[in-house]
């Protein structure tokens, strides 16, 4: 239990860290106005919010 718990944390922080990393890298592509630049990441970001929504979903199931 313990052990998926740490799993879980991981990869949970993992997810965190790749969504603030998208979402500098959306804001440098606003702030140098790179229109398909800023539609490819924020696609990248849906997906990783999906994941995160996910994992914190099966993390509600484990308990």
């Amino acid at each position: 239990m313990i052990t998926q718990h740490h799993d879980f944390t991981s990869v949970e922080d993992k997810l965190e860290k790749q969504i603030r990393i998208k979402q500098m890298q959306l804001r440098i592509a606003q702030e140098s106005n790179m229109p398909l630049v800023m539609e490819a990441l924020r696609l990248q970001l849906e997906e990783l919010e999906k994941d995160n929504e996910f994992q914190a979903f099966m993390s509600i199931l484990d308990d």
